[in-house]
């Protein structure tokens, strides 16, 4: 029995990056479907700390979700100065505005 709550931890504990990096995007405006899949593959591909940094934008706060374009969420990450962040972020974008 305490093993199957230790797994259930484990799990959730998985989970909670991606979950705030999809609260993230959508909180910065763009729509839940293009931020879940976009966070889906973004935890696997930055830092946590590129994340923070992803988490920073101050001009993309409190939007809701759907109306950002991704066009301007793009050249509001280019303000990062983090090429790695940008190239994620963009081919994130496309491959999940395709799906």
């Amino acid at each position: 029995m305490i093993w199957g709550v230790i797994a259930l931890s484990a799990l959730a504990g998985c989970a909670t990056p991606e979950t705030r990096v999809r609260n993230g995007l959508m909180s910065a405006g763009l729509s839940a479907p293009i931020s879940a899949c976009m966070a889906d593959r973004m935890v696997d591909r930055l830092s946590l700390g590129q994340l923070g940094k992803l988490n920073g934008l101050g001009k993309l706060k409190k939007r809701n979700p759907g109306d950002v374009t991704f066009k301007e969420f793009v050249k509001q990450t280019r303000s990062l100065q983090d090429p790695e962040i940008v190239g994620v972020v963009t081919s994130s974008g496309l491959i999940c505005a395709v799906k």
